[in-house]
């Protein structure tokens, strides 16, 4: 079946970056110009997908004007004829169809916003992208695993090369056999292991193409680590059962965690560089620094 939505889990409370997540959205800390979903958004569009399904809290409602229209903002931009600014704010809520949703309940993973989208995602398969990371690929990251669902009609993992063994026990990490230069299939993901038992240097982490199936395995899951409930259990699962799930290392792609303070600001640095409005000046302003 052709996948049509993604689901961008965005309830979270954004602990690490408080107080400034006290009452904005970790999601809609800026890059640059642009909030970190709104690339996450993009790269989803760009892929093909039509509906976007936001999994929110009490405390997200800028994501949802963040993509709504504002009609005095785009006649004040209108009156004071700044044309590249009504485009820009026009072109956002226009990216695709929104479908909000409320997470509920005491249940606390990263599975369980996935589970709270069950009802408008039905029987269909889908993806899922996290609100707070993004890759910048060409052809995009989810277009590129899109290609290997049709491929292989299995579930599929983004997948990016660790080069510092140090930094293995920060994600799943897959044990896994090639298919092919950049494809392989999983056979279960160890999470956050230490360097010496980490089964390969490959993190499957930040997208994920999964089917309705899911929904049921991660109803019947138990509490696994810290008292949650997690993906990573559920596509193991998954796994054991029987189905195809396949990683996809993303080719010509560059990851940015925004999700964490450091990483956040090297994204934002980095952004800064490479943007023709800024990266002169801003180059001159780094070597004036005195480090």
């Amino acid at each position: 079946m052709e996948i049509t939505k993604v689901i961008i889990p965005a309830a979270g409370w954004g602990t690490r970056f408080l107080p400034q997540t006290k009452a904005m959205p970790k999601e809609m800390l800026p890059v640059l110009d642009k909030p970190v979903i709104q690339y996450v958004v993009e790269e989803a569009v760009a892929s093909g997908i039509k509906d976007i399904v936001v999994i929110t809290g009490w405390h997200k409602r800028a994501i949802e004007d963040h993509f709504d229209r504002s009609f005095e903002l785009e006649k004040h931009l209108e009156k004071n004829k700044k044309k590249e600014e009504l485009a820009q704010i026009k072109k956002i809520a226009n990216l695709a169809n929104f479908i909000y949703i409320r997470q509920k309940g005491e249940l606390y993973g990263n599975a369980v916003p996935v589970l709270a989208a069950k009802a408008v995602v039905g029987k269909e398969p889908f993806a899922v992208m996290w609100g707070d990371e993004f890759i910048i690929a060409k052809p995009p990251r989810l277009r590129q695993m899109l290609d290997v669902y049709k491929k292989y009609k299995c579930a599929v993992i983004s997948a990016v090369k660790i080069e510092s063994k140090d930094k293995l026990s920060r994600y799943g990490i897959a044990d896994m056999e090639m298919v092919e230069k950049n494809i392989f299939k999983i056979k279960r993901i160890v999470e956050k292991p230490s360097p010496e038992k980490a089964p390969s240097n490959l993190a499957t982490h930040g997208a994920y193409i999964l089917p309705p199936e899911i929904f049921n395995i991660i109803s019947r899951l138990k509490k696994g680590r810290g008292g949650e409930i997690w993906l990573t259990d559920a596509i193991n699962e998954l796994i054991k059962s029987g189905f195809p799930v396949y990683g996809c290392e993303i080719k010509n792609g560059r990851y940015f965690d925004t999700g964490n303070k450091m990483e956040y600001l090297k994204t934002v640095v980095e952004f800064a560089l490479s943007s023709p409005k800024f990266s002169k000046d801003f180059k001159k302003y780094l070597k004036g620094l005195k480090l």
